[in-house]
């Protein structure tokens, strides 16, 4: 295991930008090959707000705003060409909707996706990330995670939901990964339950699932468009668990470490995207902590049956910052500069964070 930097090597977290927002921001999201970015929120009067903001300098300038009918809860670029850089989002009725922001009045593709609120969003196969079809995936209160293909109207092209008899469970995260030809691909989503089951697309079944005893706020694979490496899932009280997911055994499914952060919920998990195995966390206490993942010196090996099974590797905290008294409920990484950051919290601030010296550890 490598070292922790120590002192002044140590990575740094510095809030760059503070922007006091007069609403509840839900989901903030870096403009794929900008310095602008989008704030995704629920206004007084309960009606959506979108924000775009331009990153200028010490500060940041607004350049526009939409009101919609229902609040926002999530939004995603991952399913759009980069040439488009249209944005996928689910609202408290249940709509999944496409917009082009250069004119966001009408909506480029619209369904009433879900018949509760729009938990969790994520979009694969845009931005000239990983093989195959664009697809966006969504999960909700009604305990369905549907996955939409955007050139196909109205109907889900999966429909993931309880089996008959099965009590139906509220599902809070989902996420895309192993998306590395054009057949492959996989959803992992997370529920109020402490469940958290591995979806396989392409052969159309559930392929792992297991319990974290804790409701899962959070899952994200380290790489969308790679043969699946590492998932991160994180919970209510303070725990989030890394799981390896190169090699899965037949009864024991995927090797996991997991860390005790604190007492509060970690909202949000968000892998670095220029080195995988740096991820940042988001906490209810309204800290930030940065993480680093070591692998072992051998990840997988042979149980007394000659099974493979994995070994998981080890977390260590490489920074972390409060910036609020408030949860931090939403982060993202600027795809285009390295340790640039937003990330959204309920005391209605936006805040531009810039992580230094990711290049030394």
């Amino acid at each position: 295991m490598s070292s922790v930097p120590s002192g002044l090597e140590r990575p740094q977290l510095v809030a760059h930008v503070q922007q006091p927002l007069s609403y509840t921001l839900f989901d903030c999201k870096w403009v794929p090959r900008s310095a602008r970015l989008l704030c995704l929120g629920s206004a007084a009067r309960g009606t959506g707000v979108i924000q775009l903001y331009e990153l200028r300098g010490g500060r940041v300038a607004l350049l526009r705003e939409i009101e919609k009918a229902k609040p926002i809860k999530c939004g995603t670029f991952g399913a759009t060409s980069l040439q488009q850089r249209y944005l996928a989002t689910g609202d408290f009725g249940g709509n999944l909707n496409i917009w082009n922001l250069e004119a966001p009045e009408i909506p480029v593709y619209s369904v009433k996706g879900h018949k509760e609120i729009i938990n969790s969003i994520d979009g694969v196969g845009g931005l000239g990330i990983g093989e195959g079809a664009p697809e966006i995936v969504t999960g909700s209160r009604d305990g369905t995670v549907k996955v939409w293909d955007p050139r196909q109207k109205d109907t889900p092209v999966a429909n993931m939901e309880p089996v008959q008899g099965e009590s139906k469970r509220d599902c809070w995260t989902v996420a895309f990964g192993n998306a590395y030809n054009q057949e492959e691909r996989v959803v992992c989503a997370g529920y109020d339950n402490g469940d958290i089951k591995l979806f396989d697309l392409k052969t159309m079944s559930l392929r792992w699932e297991t319990n974290i005893k804790n409701g899962v706020c959070s899952v994200e694979f380290d790489r969308k468009d790679v043969n699946m490496n590492k998932l991160v899932a994180t919970s209510l009280e303070g725990k989030f668990h890394v799981f390896d997911m190169r090699t899965q055994h037949p009864t024991k499914g995927f090797a996991s470490v997991s860390e005790k952060v604190q007492k509060s919920t970690i909202w949000q998990v968000r892998h670095l995207p220029q080195n995988r195995d740096i991820f940042m966390t988001s906490g209810g206490a309204g800290s930030l902590h940065l993480w680093k993942y070591e692998y072992p010196a051998q990840r997988s090996k042979k149980d007394s049956e000659g099974a493979e099974m994995g070994v998981a590797g080890s977390v260590s905290l490489l920074q972390n910052v409060t910036l609020s008294t408030q949860p931090i409920s939403s982060l993202d990484w600027s795809p285009d500069k390295k340790g640039l950051c937003v990330c959204g919290a309920f005391d209605q601030t936006l805040r531009v964070l810039i992580v230094t010296k990711l290049n030394k550890v």
